[in-house]
């Protein structure tokens, strides 16, 4: 007899209720940490490896090659377009936690997603990054997301989905939200 797994938007079912399933019985399940090293290579380079991190109440060490991301600048602020700037990056982390948010929710309600797409414009001043103003803020004044979806679910439940994600999405909430950095030199 085959093993039939109920597999919807790419994403195991079965098994992600199962995790949740767990998460609520010891929920110390849910207490993860990530981690990244990054080094600076000249210029605005920079490349940041990540691997290990701490999650499901154990070291987690699947990913036997580590993932490596490039940070630089554009030419026009000096660097060489090695990769994205850390601002573009933000831009990227948020879609892909919207992302994998509205995904995997929509799996848990039954709803298959045949495409989802989001474009994303920030606003920022660089007078502060450049120590000519201390009234302006260094980082994004604003964000502007909007998003496409196509999927077999009635638009307002849609829109229901992704006001859902929106409330569970970590890393709108980093952004929406004050984190608590600590930053010392060794």
């Amino acid at each position: 007899m085959q093993n039939v797994v109920n597999e919807r938007n790419g994403i195991n079912v079965e098994q992600l209720m199962g995790t949740i399933d767990a998460v609520k019985k010891e929920p110390e399940i849910a207490d993860f940490e990530f981690r990244a090293k990054t080094d600076w290579l000249g210029g605005g380079h920079v490349r940041t490896t990540i691997q290990n991190f701490y999650g499901a109440k154990e070291e987690n060490t699947s990913r036997t090659t580590p993932i490596i991301m490039e940070g630089d600048e554009p030419p026009v602020l000096l660097g060489e377009n090695h990769g994205a700037n850390a601002v573009e990056a933000i831009l990227h982390a948020l879609a892909s936690c919207l992302t994998v948010g509205f995904i995997y929710n929509a799996a848990a309600r039954e709803i298959n997603v045949e495409s989802l797409s989001f474009d994303m414009k920030g606003k920022i001043d660089l007078h502060a990054f450049l120590g000519l103003s201390d009234k302006k803020r260094p980082g994004y004044e604003n964000i502007d997301v909007k998003y496409k979806v196509k999927a077999d679910a009635p638009r307002e439940k849609l829109v229901e989905l992704c006001d859902y994600v929106q409330k569970t999405s970590p890393v709108l909430d980093m952004l929406r939200n004050p984190v608590k950095v600590n930053i010392r030199m060794e």
